[in-house]
């Protein structure tokens, strides 16, 4: 697969970076993770591990060594009171998305490197390391899961006549409020899951549809959001428009995941 002429020239080479980085950082977090680690409780009462902390000061090496020109913006970077101020173009990296199911043994946490330009997110990597998965994708350069070092066009699918395969939250999800928007759905199936795990299926064709009502980050997002776009889907926000970045506080809104036209 190459580059679409409508794409810059560098961000093909900023793709190949972010995929290499988060696989060395897969294989650090499955290292950790096969001789044992401690979690602790942050200040706003999320778990972090040893795998997190390792996995983020790999990746920003990384990233700060090879492009020191734009900025990289972490997530226990930041909450450890490092603000790094953002520019035009910037990297947002969540280490391990979905901690809380890493310590607890599950095998659907991710590692997310996405690149955002002028509010967008315009490419991004994710590795799901106990699955030895990793995807990619951005504008102009489709979305695909990366094997054997080949890279392999995903695509989101429409649904079917048995209806839709939703997708929500392991932790975050108000029953309510989801049984509210599935009243009068045709629905297929429900299937909870952990991290950005979720939205890489409906980029894969996989799922259909994921509606989050509980809180997110702007580094939870940006790379998968990248990937999904590529495949031919949509993350939009309460409103029906395409979750931009730069937010106060890097939260995001409610918002929703398709794999179809939306309109």
């Amino acid at each position: 697969m190459t580059a679409s002429p409508d794409t810059p020239p560098h961000d093909h080479d900023l793709l190949t970076l972010a995929l290499d980085i988060v696989t060395e950082a897969a294989e650090i977090v499955r290292n950790i993770r096969s001789r044992g680690f401690e979690t602790r409780i942050k200040a706003d009462s999320s778990p972090v591990t040893e795998a997190d902390k390792a996995s983020e000061t790999h990746i920003l090496a990384r990233l700060r060594e090879s492009c020191p020109d734009i900025p990289a913006i972490a997530e226990e970077e930041h909450a450890d009171g490092i603000h790094v101020p953002a520019g035009d173009s910037y990297w947002l990296i969540d280490p391990l998305d979905g901690t809380r199911g890493f310590a607890a043994g599950g095998d659907d946490f991710t590692i997310n490197i996405g690149l955002i330009r002028q509010n967008r997110p315009v490419l991004g990597a994710v590795a799901l390391p106990a699955q030895q998965g990793v995807y990619g994708g951005g504008t102009g350069q489709g979305a695909f899961q990366l094997i054997d070092g080949q890279r392999h066009p995903i695509r989101t699918a429409s649904p079917d006549r048995d209806g839709l395969r939703v997708m929500t939250s392991s932790h975050h999800t108000s029953e309510e409020l989801l049984q509210k928007w599935l009243a009068g759905r045709h629905v297929r199936s429900v299937t909870r899951m952990g991290s950005a795990a979720k939205i890489i299926l409906i980029a894969e064709g996989r799922a259909d549809f994921y509606p989050r009502f509980g809180p997110t980050m702007e580094w939870d997002t940006a790379a998968p959001q990248a990937i999904l776009e590529a495949a031919g889907g949509h993350l939009l926000d309460e409103h029906g428009h395409a979750l931009r970045y730069g937010k106060k506080g890097w939260l995001n809104p409610p918002f929703f995941c398709t794999g179809y036209p939306h309109g």
